[in-house]
């Protein structure tokens, strides 16, 4: 057995270090693309964040995943098996995982690994045992995904487009709307990210004092302080940059390397703060999806049994799938970052913020519905969105014909590789 474990743990690893190299692109590739930070300040940024975000608050997750991608009590008997199974899903994500990024595509990760599951699980139990109604709310997803997240970035744009770029005094009209752009950013994102951030401060409230203190006021609190703050900052900086201002409209479709103007200079700003958010809130996710099966491993190691309901999930594991996202964004997150970012519009800090506006937004809304959607199709969908704002012509589409094929065959393809992998695997395991 810790043979089996080291062997569980390097996969692991394998899995988070492509994971990284692929899903990361969700919160840089614009902010990279529209030239707010180069790739290497991204790679900094995303590398802390994600890997702050996977070691604070990656085991409510892991621990979700570890006990419910599989029926425990269908493996209560064979745990061996699960054990197996669990290892041909990480061999399954990573190898899937490692072939996109090395095309540059994005794909969901979430969508492997179910697809993954469910190859393993028909092997080894039947075809009752997959989730069909799983597999039809991730079909659902696909379709609605990046269409929704599109009408929103397009719509938030048009609107930004409108009333401020195209306007013959642009900094007056970014003075009025930076209070709400503010408002909305702190409360898209705030909504992903301060309730995880705040739960500490509000538990040892109501544990230390007694304080009976409503789950989502600390955030909203919190919020509203940062939504301000942020106002009155990027007020200031808009004020020592007026005079650089011309009086005539801007080119909305200028050439990224534009972001000289002090109008384009306050956007980037707000988009790499929204690039942090979803990178911290990305750790905290999708790191589950590397580490949740050697969670799983590890407890069935320790005590002989299937987990069946919560499990505490050691720090070395979630320290394992931080340092492996970060390792893979660093040497080999370009490529992705490049489709995201560069060839499939050209992008500007504006319309990039516009498009991780629309992801979060399209995120949220999926979550409160009970969807399994993916960062990377709302991603994708919302930078399609500006580009059929800006021009028809700007939008490259071929690259997304390799996106769409690329997103069709996950499921399929993870079910087809770990299928396989199992069938060899337990024969010598099980």
């Amino acid at each position: 057995m810790p043979i089996t474990l080291l062997l569980v743990a390097l996969l692991a690893f394998y899995v988070a270090w492509n994971l990284g190299a692929n899903d990361v692109a969700n919160a840089m590739g614009t902010s990279v693309g529209s030239k707010a930070i180069s790739l290497k300040q991204a790679i900094i940024i995303a590398g802390v964040l994600e890997f702050t975000g996977a070691v604070l608050f990656g085991h409510g997750v892991t621990e979700t995943l570890a006990t419910k991608v599989a029926n425990p009590n269908l493996f209560a008997a064979t745990p061996q098996v699960l054990v197996t199974g669990m290892m041909t899903v990480l061999i399954s994500c990573g190898l899937w995982l490692q072939i996109a990024t090395s095309r540059g595509l994005p794909v969901s990760s979430s969508h492997a690994v179910v697809g993954a599951i469910a190859g393993f699980s028909w092997v080894a139990l039947g075809v009752n045992a997959i989730d069909w109604s799983s597999i039809g709310l991730i079909t659902i997803g696909w379709i609605f995904t990046p269409v929704i997240s599109g009408a929103i970035a397009a719509l938030f744009y048009s609107q930004i487009k409108h009333w401020i770029l195209e306007q013959p005094n642009q900094v007056s009209q970014l003075k009025e709307w930076i209070p709400w752009l503010s408002a909305v950013l702190l409360g898209v994102f705030g909504v992903i990210v301060l309730p995880s951030l705040t739960q500490p401060l509000t538990n040892f409230l109501i544990n230390q004092f007694g304080v009976n203190i409503p789950h989502h006021d600390i955030p909203l609190i919190t919020g509203a302080f940062a939504a301000v703050a942020l106002t009155l900052i990027s007020w200031r900086q808009l004020e020592e940059a007026g005079e650089k201002i011309p009086s005539q409209p801007s080119t909305v479709n200028r050439q990224p390397s534009t972001v000289n103007n002090p109008i384009e200079s306050i956007f980037a700003r707000f988009q790499v703060l929204s690039a942090c958010f979803v990178a911290f809130a990305h750790g905290s996710n999708d790191v589950g999806n590397a580490i949740a099966p050697l969670a799983a491993i590890v407890y069935i190691n320790q005590t002989g049994q299937v987990p069946s309901d919560g499990i505490t999930v050691p720090l070395w594991i979630l320290v394992l799938g931080g340092v492996g996202i970060v390792g893979g964004l660093a040497v080999w997150g370009e490529k992705v970052i490049a489709t995201i970012g560069e060839n499939i519009i050209a992008l500007q800090p504006s319309s990039g913020f516009c498009a991780e506006i629309a992801t979060a937004t399209t995120i949220l809304l999926a979550s409160r519905m009970g969807l399994p959607v993916s960062t990377s199709h709302a991603l994708v969908g919302g930078v399609v969105g500006i580009g059929l704002v800006q021009s028809l012509d700007s939008v490259k589409f071929q690259t997304l014909q390799g996106i769409a094929t690329a997103w069709l065959v996950t499921v399929p393809v993870s079910a087809v590789l770990s299928a396989a992998i199992f069938s060899i695997a337990r024969i010598f395991f099980v």
